[in-house]
């Protein structure tokens, strides 16, 4: 489609007409950049117009005026004649404070959308951008832009929902950067995304500083940041250059009215800083605090203890997250909680205190957690009041039925482990897999089993119900790991990613630590030349090879055995039908340690598979297939997928599931024979293509979340690319295409 640029943004030729009725359809975007010079604001404008099927306009006030700087009224112009147009906006300047934003945030009607992402990036990597940068639109680089940076860094204030934003996505790193373009370079005109606060740090994180910082210019004692700052432009800053920080010289120290104009353009005020939790998607249990309730154990005893058990166990929780949770923002056992577990030094990355609905944490307050204990009463029954209602409420019938499935009484101190069916609506809605009902100690008269004031009954009590609780979010987390329960179908979240993350094992929770990759594409290119690396895989990667060696341990999930192969279904099926063929061949713990030499042994894997896949077909002459393997699985021993293509499955919840088996990092078969064949070995993918963008795998469509694509491809009938229906690679009813 021709287009023509408005202010650094693509729009269409007056002769081009996108039709009234889509336009009615789709839901415009007012996206604010917020960040200093040298965040990136500009570039990520480019980046997303770039790769965007969306219609966007960029409102840059360094350039509106003919190329020149203008003024906020201009850029609330030419935005609201972007969006009468049709086109989603972005509004490329500081927005540093509340003020800024406040006009902005009145653009469009009920149906506009106002969105904001923060370019919160380290305070060094923005001053040393904006020093080294030449040509900038706002001719602000040099030593005046270090100038800026310093300033604005020290005063900003970050964006709240109650702003009147719907979404607020937070980026602290480059990577996080790269997510958020890729997240809205994939919005098509009628896709919305889903609103709340997205990656922001714990609210206790200290501003960063600037240029002060990094020179040990510390600010006046009893400068909170609210006061106006001593301007200081040093005459060098340091510029990091390979791996050491060298002087730059920055030549002559700017103006103060040079500076000022250009605050004075960005309009910085800034007074403060807020923030609230981080919404990232690691394993997190939320609990309110038990038996302080309707129970009404003393606080202080209370808090003392829920520290205590936390200290014990943080140590093992890995990466995962424990949050305690209350409705009140007065709440009393927060404060205490909250205090006593600083004088512990305990990390506030793993254990913090939020306020919220605990049934609508990730809706409501961006807070998404896997796991939400509820303070039971002994039958485990719906009814009473505080967090025992609200959570059988919200979660609705499934739960009560999971849990008389699980237990019809609960003991004081201990906890029942109950999977939320999917049907769940806090499953669909929060995203919440298990609730852990847990009983604690009770000093209510009017209730049963009163303690009567014992406190050395009921601290006990209260100490065994939280270790009940925390050992029971660890079982969840690690139980997938443990060669008894073979989650052998948890591979495909555990793939190395490209920041060098340790790799996720696929299960219901996600676990970073603990989790032992395959290592670095460069190893697994040397370990597929020389099979004398060695590998040590973790305990829970070690399903897969127990049952391929010692089948007569796990006759229940062995499908099919003989001297070279064994079948089973996987743990956690992406699709309707979803097979393992493991090789019974010990050393063999990839496809990286294939040679010539394994060949007959792939082709049988193969041939197995497909009477496997006639034996459904028979069944359901509807489905297609595909047999493949992972360039880089998680679970030690050599295993071939063969998986439906409906990927009708609950177990499908992220990027990682689909691209591992709809991008090239899939191996088909067939290839995979033909190469080790020809060449010896196989050619392993890169795990950039777990990254990439969702596209449906037959019209290659893209679309911006797992909802949204699973909804697609339910109903998509387009043919399957042409190198899919090629040399075998996808298997219907028809023989092999």
């Amino acid at each position: 489609m021709e287009s023509m640029e408005i202010d650094g943004g693509k729009t269409p030729s007056k002769g081009v007409n996108a039709g009234e009725e889509e336009k009615e359809k789709t839901k415009p975007i007012v996206l604010l950049l917020m960040g200093v010079p040298g965040s990136g604001k500009s570039t990520f404008c480019d980046e997303v117009m770039r790769i965007s099927s969306r219609l966007w306009a960029r409102v840059c006030q360094d350039t509106i005026n003919n190329g020149k700087a203008g003024t906020k009224i201009q850029c609330l112009s030419l935005a609201a004649s972007a969006l009468k147009d049709g086109k989603s906006v972005f509004i490329d300047r500081c927005n540093i404070d509340r003020e800024q934003r406040a006009d902005f945030l009145k653009l469009g009607g009920p149906q506009t959308e106002k969105h904001a992402v923060v370019l919160d990036l380290p305070a060094k990597l923005c001053i040393s951008r904006s020093v080294k940068r030449t040509g900038h639109e706002g001719n602000l680089q040099g030593g005046r832009a270090a100038a800026v940076v310093n300033q604005m860094l020290s005063k900003k204030e970050l964006p709240k929902l109650s702003e009147g934003f719907n979404r607020i996505t937070f980026c602290h790193d480059e990577r996080a950067v790269k997510e958020a373009v890729n997240v809205y370079g994939s919005l098509g005109p009628l896709d919305s995304l889903p609103s709340g606060c997205f990656g922001q740090k714990n609210s206790d994180t200290k501003i960063q500083q600037g240029i002060m910082k990094f020179l040990k210019k510390a600010d006046p004692p009893g400068n909170t940041g609210s006061e106006p700052t001593q301007k200081f432009i040093p005459n060098e800053i340091p510029v990091k250059k390979g791996s050491v920080f060298q002087r730059t010289k920055m030549g002559q120290r700017p103006s103060d009215e040079s500076v000022e104009k250009f605050e004075k353009r960005n309009e910085v005020d800034i007074t403060s800083t807020s923030g609230a939790i981080s919404a990232d998607s690691i394993p997190t249990l939320a609990f309110p605090s038990i038996s302080t309730a309707d129970f009404q154990f003393n606080l202080e005893k209370a808090s003392d203890i829920i520290v205590e058990k936390v200290e014990e166990f943080i140590s093992r929780i890995g990466n995962a997250r424990l949050v305690l949770v209350d409705l009140s923002h007065g709440s009393k056992i927060l404060s205490l909680v909250k205090a006593k577990a600083a004088q512990k030094n305990i990390d506030s990355n793993k254990f913090f205190t939020f306020v919220g609905d605990i049934t609508q944490l990730h809706s409501q307050g961006g807070l998404h957690c896997n796991v939400i204990a509820n303070a039971a009463n002994w039958r485990l029954k719906p009814g009473g009041g505080g967090v025992n209602a609200a959570i059988f409420s919200a979660a609705g019938s499934a739960l009560e039925v999971a849990t008389k499935e699980r237990a019809s009484s609960l003991r004081p101190g201990k906890c029942v482990i109950v999977p939320l069916p999917s049907s769940s609506p806090l499953f669909l809605r929060e995203g919440v897999t298990h609730v852990i009902h847990v009983l604690g100690p009770n000093m209510n008269p009017l209730r049963p089993d009163c303690l009567k004031d014992d406190y050395i009954q009921g601290c006990r009590i209260l100490r065994e119900a939280y270790a009940s609780l925390f050992e029971g979010f660890i079982s969840i987390v690690k139980s997938h790991g443990v060669v008894s329960k073979l989650n052998c179908g948890k591979s495909d979240e555990g793939i190395p990613t490209n920041d060098d993350q340790k790799t996720k094992r696929e299960a219901v929770y996600e676990s970073d630590k603990n989790k032992k990759c395959k290592g670095s594409q460069q190893d697994l290119e040397q370990k597929s030349k020389d099979k004398k690396v060695s590998k040590a895989w973790s305990s829970w990667a070690q399903a897969l090879y127990d049952v391929a060696l010692h089948p007569d341990k796990h006759k229940n999930v062995v499908l099919e055995m003989s001297d070279d192969v064994l079948v089973m279904n996987d743990a956690y099926p992406k699709a309707r039908q979803h097979l393992l063929v493991l090789a019974r061949v010990d050393g063999l713990d990839s496809i990286a340690d294939v040679s010539r030499e394994h060949i007959s042994l792939l082709k049988t894997m193969h041939a197995v598979g497909l009477k496997w896949v006639d034996k459904f077909l028979s069944e359901d002459k509807s489905l297609l297939f595909r047999l493949g393997y992972h360039s880089v699985p998680s679970m030690r021993q050599l295993h071939l997928h063969v998986i439906s293509q409906d990927f009708n499955s609950i177990h499908l919840k992220n990027k990682k599931h689909w691209n591992s088996f709809n991008t090239p990092f899939f191996l088909d078969s067939v290839d995979v024979i033909k190469e080790v064949k020809e060449a010896g070995t196989v050619t392993l993918k890169d795990d950039k293509f777990l990254a990439m963008e969702l596209r449906c795998h037959r019209c290659r469509s893209a679309h911006p979340n797992i909802p949204r694509l699973k909804s697609h491809i339910s109903s998509c009938q387009a043919p399957f690319p042409a190198a899919l229906l090629q040399n075998g690679r996808l298997v219907s009813s028809e023989g092999t295409s």
